[in-house]
C-alpha cells in the first residue's frame, strides 16, 4: 500500500455496503481474520454517486476498520473477494497520529 505503510504507520480502511447485516458481516470477517484490530459500523448514511452514467442516491452503512502497517493490501483483497458490490468503495488512509497505546494495540492485533 505504499512507502508509508512499509514505514510502520497503521491505516484506517473504509468500505460501504447496502445493509447493516452485510456491514456487520464484513466487520466481523476482518477482525476474525486479524486483518483489522477493530471495525465500527456507521449508518445508515446517504450516499450520492455516479454509476453507469446516472447519478444515484442510496442508503448505505459504512465500515471503518483500523489495520496495521503492511496489512492493508491483504484487508483490501479480502474485502474485494467478500463484498457484494460489483465495484466496492475500499479506501485506505494513513493514520498520522493518535494515542500511542491504541496505535500499538492496532499493530499487535493485526499481526499475522
Amino acid at each position: 500500500m505504499g512507502e508509508s505503510a512499509a514505514a510502520g504507520r497503521p491505516l484506517q480502511v473504509v468500505t460501504t455496503t447496502d445493509s447493516r447485516e452485510d456491514a456487520d458481516r464484513l466487520a466481523r470477517l476482518a477482525v476474525e481474520a486479524r486483518l483489522a484490530a477493530c471495525a465500527q459500523v456507521v449508518g445508515p448514511i446517504a450516499s450520492t454517486y455516479r454509476w453507469r452514467g446516472s447519478v444515484e442516491t442510496a442508503e448505505e452503512w459504512m465500515v471503518v476498520m483500523k489495520t496495521g502497517a503492511g496489512r492493508a493490501a491483504a484487508l483490501t483483497e479480502r474485502l474485494q473477494a467478500e463484498h457484494r458490490y460489483e465495484q466496492p468503495e475500499i479506501v485506505a488512509t494513513e493514520i498520522v497520529g493518535g494515542s500511542p497505546g491504541y496505535l500499538a494495540w492496532v499493530e499487535e492485533e493485526t499481526r499475522p
